[in-house]
């Protein structure tokens, strides 16, 4: 292939994104793929001789873009997942071409690292040593990486070498998490041999926030039966709604107990460059760890989480292996990032993450984080205002959870009971997402089932969160008609 060649289909390729995204807002939010299509993709033949770059392409626009998760879309409400930022778009391409191995060495994708790692810890004000923090595939990497350091800073104060002798043997040692504490951090326990029934989930408060005197409860009933209390995981915006634990407190809790305070800000913690909420997070950089995603609210594209910790001699204690093959004596004193987390062959995911965050900078990302946390409020009201909607918990940062109870819910519109109308909105996310022209995804939430509607876009509009209360009141009348 000449460089001709490829840049020919670089154009192409370039047109076919643009044109996608261009084209985004006007079809359908998502729509489930028809039966040739899906099999187009699983029953591909593996090829015996390779195909010319212009029918790739083809195939792509063909075979591919048509059929998105929808997330792009200004009227995509679901899950967490942001649309792409385009600058992070053209920069995945030249870090695509560089093809490095970010694990460490003297060039330009290991400083940039170091950089946007430092710029994305003043993005949230949280403390940033040199070697503090690295990029990772998403939060769930990141948890694992901080609660690795936690894990080994406490077996050590109890006389126990971890990576040398194991867990077995040793008390076991306990964390704290509420009931809406994410998934990834019992995963974490799991991985890391702490066992998921020694995650204690600490009772909250009317507010959505970690009670602290329910907590200091817990870890003194603990103590007392010979066990090691060693973490609390605070939320910087849970997933279910959003809600922002009370740091400061938290914080206080920790230094008194000698516990380490890692806080779950894969979605929310850039909220707090939104001056409306950012009293929410007073006490964040306080914490031992933060666990976030600029592939969330700052749009970068996926894969990108990042993980900040407040002493990086903890994570290198805890991840540091250099065998004689990767000697670098020209390395520094900070080493290599493969030496601060699990993986060896890092991508490059700095470049996507300094160019989404240089194009739009510090004002641009705030403006776009306070003009979706203001429609959230707003669309916490249009719930509030009409008689057949229901919000469920206060809107804190970009989440509203709320669901369709029908005023009337013994007439031809609703449920006539608890159990009906559970049942009502546990089918309401799938049949909405159906019709196509709004997408949300629901939850539970202190045992009701509900709909949660994230807003990470800053394109959409006061319109669009009409249409997705008419989306989901139509596939309710649809529901029970």
């Amino acid at each position: 292939m000449t460089s001709d060649d490829f840049r020919a289909a670089a154009h192409t390729a370039a047109d076919l994104a643009a044109d996608h995204l261009a084209g985004l807002a006007a079809g359908p939010v998502w729509q489930p793929m028809d039966d040739a299509a899906r099999r187009t993709l699983l029953d591909a033949p593996l090829p015996a001789a390779g195909r010319p770059l212009d029918e790739l392409l083809a195939s792509v626009g063909r075979d591919v873009l048509p059929y998105p998760m929808g997330n792009g879309h200004p009227r995509f409400f679901g899950w967490v997942n942001s649309a792409p930022a385009p600058a992070g778009v053209l920069a995945t391409l030249a870090a695509a071409a560089m093809n490095p191995s970010s694990a460490g060495g003297d060039h330009a994708d290991v400083h940039l690292e170091r950089a946007v790692v430092r710029w994305i810890a003043e993005l949230v004000g949280f403390p940033h040593p040199p070697g503090g923090g690295l990029l990772t595939s998403g939060t769930s990497m990141a948890t694992i990486v901080c609660l690795a350091a936690a894990r080994n800073r406490a077996a050590r104060a109890a006389g126990w070498d971890v990576r040398e002798d194991g867990l077995a043997g040793m008390p076991p040692l306990v964390g704290y998490v509420t009931g809406e504490t994410h998934s990834c951090v019992r995963k974490a326990a799991e991985l890391l041999g702490l066992g998921s029934k020694h995650l204690r989930v600490v009772a909250t408060g009317p507010d959505g926030r970690l009670d602290p005197a329910e907590l200091r409860a817990a870890i003194a009933r603990d103590r007392a039966a010979g066990l090691l209390p060693f973490l609390v995981v605070a939320s910087a915006g849970t997933v279910g709604t959003g809600a922002v634990d009370a740091f400061d407190p938290l914080a206080d809790l920790c230094a008194e107990e000698r516990l380490w305070l890692h806080v779950d800000g894969a979605y929310g913690a850039f909220g707090v460059l939104d001056p409306e909420i950012a009293h929410r997070y007073a006490g964040l950089a306080r914490a031992d760890s933060l666990a976030l995603d600029p592939h969330k609210w700052l749009g970068v594209p996926v894969d990108c989480g990042c993980a900040l910790v407040r002493d990086p001699a903890e994570l290198r204690a805890a991840f540091s292996l250099v065998p004689s093959y990767l000697r670098d004596e020209a390395a520094g004193e900070l080493g290599w990032f493969s030496e601060y987390g699990t993986e060896q062959t890092r991508p490059f995911r700095a470049l996507k993450v300094w160019a989404t965050i240089a194009h739009r900078g510090r004002d641009g990302l705030a403006a776009d984080i306070a003009r979706t946390t203001a429609l959230a409020r707003r669309l916490g009201e249009l719930v509030t205002a009409d008689p057949d909607l229901e919000l469920l918990a206060e809107v804190q940062t970009s989440i509203v959870a709320f669901r369709l109870r029908p005023a009337d819910p013994t007439g031809p519109a609703g449920p006539a009971d608890e159990a009906a109308l559970d049942a009502l909105n546990r089918e309401l996310p799938a049949a909405v997402q159906r019709r196509g022209r709004a997408f949300l995804t629901g939850a539970r939430l202190d045992g009701r089932e509900i709909l949660r509607a994230c807003l990470l876009n800053p394109a959409t509009t006061e319109e669009d969160l009409a249409v997705l209360l008419a989306e989901v009141k139509a596939a309710g009348r649809e529901h029970t008609g």
